[in-house]
């Protein structure tokens, strides 16, 4: 591990003073070229957002479509649940009661009632590249969203990744998935700050701010550097990403954006914290990641993930969602509040949803089971179409009844979002064939974008 420290009294980096450290471990420095390392400090300040970004934010385990956002009051109660609907802000839309603050600002959101086509696995996949991982995958596999963008569109600004996942390393380690980068290769893969040791763990070693410019000193330290970690094997399996690692480091882009002190105190209050501490073998439930995911896109961030507690409610349903509900309610509304004060609603697209639905049926435990025929996504931003419900579901919630929607049209829309038509645009697999985003079929949701 590394550690860059600084003199006494300058603020550096991720806002602490030039007598903290920015620590990097878990993130790894191989192949960082010294024009990188020495450019930066020097940079400009943040730009105004002048691209377009996607936030995804994965709910692990399956979230209770029918106990949210398509409530079946009409149904009997071994179906029905124990929660009464809400009025919002657009008439003829009801959601959970337990989404107050939502329902007051319905009119910028979307929901899809019937997502369909689901796989039923417990993991991201599907979500993240919107293909099923049991179909027919090419040699490395497919790409997620955030590698497919990083390959398309590379950087906006020197030091801060395209691509970034926000979720922890996790038991059931699929649930803390950010994407995995498949043929398009490591060096599109997630920077991924939480899923090493974490940022606490991330420092440079030995390395003053002052000696940055003494080029001899600098190149000695990472020759040291690399005998330690070149004897221990960690250098093993290192990708190019590492220099955009380190230039994130020296530009300071990353750590400011990462670093929270520096926002506006309402900001933060209106979003609130939320929890580090992991839930069960799930995510965590933290709700400044959702103030991190907005600092990054407007950083330079084309692609951020992140997840958002453990869903997979076999047992005490409605005891859990009494605890999650308002908080995950919290945090998507501060997100999207902000994104539209800030002007960034139409360049921003946000997701919302899980990996499938739940039986329709209480289990004797007051849980829910797996229930792949259909889910529920939230969307909001991006310039769509919003205040609409699409689709609907049978009065038991068991089976998507009007306008089934599937993965790869959502795919579809948010690339169209992205400023990317996904039905003609390719990128090669590892043999060079070229491979479609999406296949021709799935066009962008009119009913979002048309």
């Amino acid at each position: 591990m590394l550690t860059i420290a600084a003199q006494k009294g300058e603020a550096f980096c991720d806002g602490m003073t030039r007598r903290g450290f920015l620590k990097i471990g878990a993130l790894g420095l191989g192949g960082a070229s010294l024009p990188q390392l020495l450019r930066a400090e020097s940079e400009a300040q943040l730009k105004p957002m002048d691209h377009k970004a996607v936030i995804m934010i994965f709910l692990a385990g399956g979230p209770p479509h029918q106990d949210m956002w398509d409530l079946k009051t009409d149904a009997p109660s071994e179906i029905r649940g124990e929660f009464n609907p809400i009025g919002t802000n657009v008439p003829g839309i009801e959601i959970c009661e337990l989404f107050p603050q939502m329902a007051t600002m319905m009119d910028k959101f979307s929901i899809i009632r019937s997502m369909v086509g689901a796989g039923g696995g417990h993991d991201a996949v599907q979500c993240l590249t919107g293909r099923k991982p049991q179909g027919p995958q090419p040699p490395g596999g497919w790409p997620s969203i955030g590698s497919v963008l990083s390959k398309l569109s590379g950087q906006t600004r020197p030091g801060v990744p395209s691509f970034l996942g926000l979720s922890p390393k996790c038991k059931h380690d699929q649930w803390g998935d950010p994407g995995q980068s498949g043929f398009l290769g490591p060096s599109h893969a997630a920077f991924s700050p939480f899923r090493g040791g974490g940022k606490k763990d991330m420092v440079l070693k030995d390395i003053s701010i002052e000696r940055l410019a003494d080029r001899k000193a600098l190149l000695n330290s990472f020759d040291n550097f690399r005998r330690d970690v070149d004897h221990s094997g960690a250098m093993e399996g290192l990708d190019t990403f590492t220099e955009q690692a380190f230039g994130v480091l020296t530009s300071s882009r990353l750590a400011r954006a990462l670093d929270l002190s520096t926002e506006d105190p309402k900001v933060i209050e209106r979003y609130g914290k939320g929890t580090e501490k992991l839930t069960a073998d799930g995510p965590w439930k933290r709700l400044d990641q959702f103030l991190m995911a907005r600092r990054l896109v407007e950083a330079g961030a084309r692609c951020v993930t992140l997840g958002f507690s453990r869903w997979d409610w076999h047992g005490g349903n409605f005891k859990r969602a009494r605890e999650d509900f308002p908080l995950l309610d919290q945090g998507i509304t501060a997100l999207v509040d902000d994104l539209h004060n800030r002007g960034m609603d139409k360049d921003v697209s946000v997701i919302v949803w899980g990996e499938f639905g739940r039986t329709p049926k209480i289990n004797k435990d007051a849980g829910r089971d797996h229930w792949p025929k259909v889910s529920t996504a939230l969307l909001a931003g991006g310039g769509m179409n919003h205040g609409q419900v699409i689709g609907s579901t049978t009065r038991d919630g068991g089976e998507a009844n009007s306008r089934p929607v599937e993965f790869p049209e959502v795919f579809s829309t948010l690339y169209h979002c992205l400023g990317v038509d996904a039905r003609r645009t390719t990128v090669n697999d590892l043999s060079g064939r070229p491979r479609f985003l999406v296949e021709s079929q799935y066009a962008p949701i009119p009913e979002l974008v048309g």
